[in-house]
This record gives structure tokens, C-alpha cells and sequence, in this order.
């Protein structure tokens, strides 16, 4: 069996279509950037960026954008292989309206159903993911069958590989593998519409085999019932998990483990230009430092730091940070305008990040070596990640226009969907 894969994730996938107008409402946008998309899918480019060996469960519609994001995978040095076409669904599309600091609103396209729903049971790597190191899943993922047949079958055999085995680990000392629940509440893809009700008895289906659960207010609302942070962390570890993270907007995040130990942490000050993908690249950064053995404070603000840092730029998974950029911004407890800017776009040749150039994130020289960079599948494994940063973290509080952590999968509660959205 190859080496196990250091993330793997599993659901939304599609095109990113972002206006290049800021500020402009969506009927008057006349440019528009192209960049590959859907929360687990940024988890894992994400992670990618900071030197993770990671791969990506979903599928996508057998036509031009379904090759696009392939190549933008490969591109990112993403595992496609467990990518594949569904013949009767085109792959989704994604349009945003960017209305700097906080209001972001998204419209999804995801008629007549999205193919990242059309994930079988059957069809899964089962020997792969219980392999994984983490293994990350979302809520919207639970939202339709067979998606959600598929999802709880993973998250199964991720149980069946820890039956048995002593629970040792503590937040100093994790173990070696974490099984991560999304929460992403995204009403308008369930079944029907809005069912809080029946998500929250799926939702805690699922949350009795992750270890780590993550979601903003609203997110753990849906899960729990609960809303303040402290008495829905509780809730979460009582639902089974081994670490809740609650994210809490403008009053930063916080975590708690079910051996006692807490993390609460402000965001990072940035100027915000677009808070969608933020939390997908807290998440890509959670897994780096859960995996890196780091104790909870640190990788609370280095999660946050890496979301701080996708707010202050345009796009998605082309803006996620590369270790020395994240170094930086807790080094110098703010993002600054110039790494706000980020180096040259260098993505794959037609990639939408490089042709728009606004993003100014792609590849960079001074990040970590890129595995599949020239466009094939990983195979290497990561370089060693278990340093952690040099820079000292803030410690003062951040101004109120900053929700880089506090955003959800995708952007979080800034966020709101088109009537057009299915």
C-alpha cells in the first residue's frame, strides 16, 4: 500500500467565478476571475501549501470545468485520483459579490443536483482513508444521499481502525491521526431546504466518530443547540470529539480539548478584501499543526494567522499561504499590506488566478517545495513540519473589521446564498 496521505478530504468541489470589480454589485461586475473551489477541496490545497502530502474525495461533471479543476488541482499538488466525472450533472459554479469588510454574498449554481453529492459508498479508497493522518469531512456533505451514505461509510472505517485502541492523547501530545467534522452549515443544499432539525441528527451521528469538530455560532447552533462558545465546546466534546474549535468572528477563536487544556485567541489585524476561504485556510492549517504535534495555543494562532492572511486577498485556494508567510504575519501580529499582496501569480498556465493577477498568490520560490507542481499527482511525502514558527504571536486585539477566523467553510456566516442556489 503506498504511504498514507497526510489529508485527506472528502466533498464540495466547482468553479470559483469572483468579480475583479470590488464593491461592485454582481449586475455591474464586468471582469470575473476563474479559481477552483468548495470548502474541503481549499482545506486541502491549503495544506498542500504548507508542505502536506493531501488528497481530495469528490466528483465533478464530465465537461470543461471538471477538466479545469483537475488541472488546478495537479496544479496545487493536490491527489486528484479519487476525482471523478458524473455523467448527468455539470460541475457547480460559484459567483460572489466582494463588499469589503464583512458583507460577502455568494450565489451557488448547483442545479439540478451538484455532483460532489453524487459521492458512492461503493466508490470510496476505504484502505486509504483509514490510512489518512486526518481525515476532514463536512456537513454539507451529509445533506443529500448518497453523499451521505458515502460519508458516514468513511467515517465508519475510520471508527473500526481506532476500535480498541487506548485513547492517550492529550493537546500536548495528539495522536497521530484525527478525524476532523466540518460543521458547514449550508441550509440551501439540504434536501428540501432548510432542515436544522433533521441536520442536527445527522450531524451528531457523525460527530460520535470525528475526533475534532470545527464551525462558527450558527455552525454549532445547528449541531448542538447551543450558541455561546464555551457551552457549545462543551456540548461537542459530550457528542463524542476529542477538540472543539469554535470560531467566533471578530472575538477570534477558541478551542477546547476534552483533557482540560483551553486556546483562546484574537484574530490577527488585516484589512479585509474578501473573507470567503479564510476558515479553509484556518482549517488547511489546523491539520498542519495537528499533525505537527504543536500545543494548542500555537496552533490556534498560527490557524488564524493563515486565515487572516486568505482575508486580506481576493480569491480562494490560489490565496493560501505558504509556511514563511504565515511565519510573518505572527511575527509581525498583523498582515501587512505587502503580504497582503503576496508574491507573483505563478499557477497552472490556465488557471483563472493568473490570468486576472488580482489574487498574487500562486507558487512561490520561498515556500515550501510544491509536490505535484508540474501537474501530475503527488507521490513524495511532505517535508518534515513539526518546527514550529519562529515568530511570536499578538497578543493584542484586533479591530472589529477583522473576521478572518470566525469565518466558516467557504466564508462562514458573511456570507448568504442566491435564490438561485439548490
Amino acid at each position: 500500500m503506498p504511504e498514507p496521505y497526510d489529508v485527506v478530504t472528502m466533498g464540495r468541489i466547482g468553479v470559483d467565478l469572483y468579480p475583479l470589480d470590488i464593491g461592485v454589485p454582481l449586475a455591474r461586475v464586468g471582469t470575473f476571475g476563474k479559481f477552483l473551489g468548495g470548502s474541503p477541496t481549499n482545506v486541502a490545497v491549503a495544506a498542500a501549501r504548507l508542505g502536506r502530502r493531501t488528497a481530495v474525495v469528490t466528483r465533478t461533471g464530465r465537461d470543461a470545468f471538471g477538466d479545469y479543476l483537475h488541472q488546478e488541482l495537479r496544479g496545487f499538488g493536490v491527489d486528484d485520483r479519487w476525482v471523478t466525472p458524473v455523467e448527468e450533472y455539470p460541475t457547480p459554479v460559484t459567483f460572489c459579490e466582494v463588499f469589503p469588510p464583512d458583507d460577502f454574498p455568494l450565489y451557488f449554481y448547483r442545479q439540478p443536483k451538484a455532483p460532489d453529492l453524487e459521492i458512492h459508498p461503493s466508490e470510496l479508497d476505504l484502505d486509504a482513508v483509514r490510512a489518512a493522518r486526518i481525515f476532514w469531512m463536512t456537513g454539507t456533505g451529509l445533506s443529500a444521499e448518497p453523499s451521505r451514505a458515502a460519508t458516514l461509510t468513511a467515517l465508519r472505517a475510520r471508527s473500526e481502525g481506532r476500535a480498541g485502541e487506548p485513547r492517550t492523547d492529550t493537546a500536548a501530545e495528539p495522536s497521530t491521526s484525527a478525524t476532523v467534522f466540518d460543521l458547514d452549515w449550508r441550509p440551501m443544499f439540504w434536501d428540501g431546504g432548510d432542515h436544522g432539525s433533521v441536520a442536527r441528527a445527522r450531524y451528531r451521528e457523525a460527530l460520535a466518530h470525528a475526533t475534532v469538530a470545527v464551525g462558527n455560532t450558527d455552525e454549532c447552533e445547528i449541531a448542538t443547540g447551543e450558541r455561546e462558545p464555551y457551552a457549545a465546546a462543551r456540548a461537542l466534546l459530550a457528542a463524542g470529539v476529542e477538540l472543539a474549535v469554535v470560531k467566533q468572528g471578530p472575538k477570534g477563536v477558541l478551542a477546547v480539548h476534552r483533557d482540560g487544556s483551553t486556546a483562546e485567541v484574537p484574530p490577527l489585524p488585516v484589512e479585509v478584501v474578501n473573507g470567503l476561504g479564510a476558515g479553509d485556510a484556518f482549517g488547511g492549517a489546523l491539520c498542519h499543526g495537528l499533525l505537527a504535534g504543536w500545543d494548542l495555543d500555537l496552533i490556534m494562532r498560527y490557524a488564524n494567522a493563515a486565515g487572516a492572511i486568505v482575508a486580506s486577498r481576493l480569491a480562494c485556494s490560489s490565496a493560501m499561504p505558504f509556511p514563511d508567510e504565515v511565519e510573518r504575519a505572527l511575527a509581525e501580529g498583523a498582515v501587512r499590506a505587502d503580504l497582503a499582496t503576496g508574491p507573483p501569480a505563478t499557477g497552472s498556465s490556465e488557471s483563472g488566478a493568473s490570468e486576472s493577477g488580482a489574487c498574487g498568490t500562486g507558487p512561490s520560490e520561498t515556500g515550501p517545495s510544491q509536490p505535484g507542481a508540474s501537474g501530475t499527482a503527488p507521490s513524495g511525502t511532505a517535508p518534515s513540519a513539526g518546527t514550529a514558527p519562529s515568530g511570536t504571536a499578538p497578543s493584542g486585539t484586533a479591530p472589529s473589521e477583522s473576521g478572518a477566523s470566525g469565518t466558516g467553510a467557504d466564508g462562514g456566516s458573511a456570507s448568504r446564498p442566491s435564490g438561485a442556489a439548490s
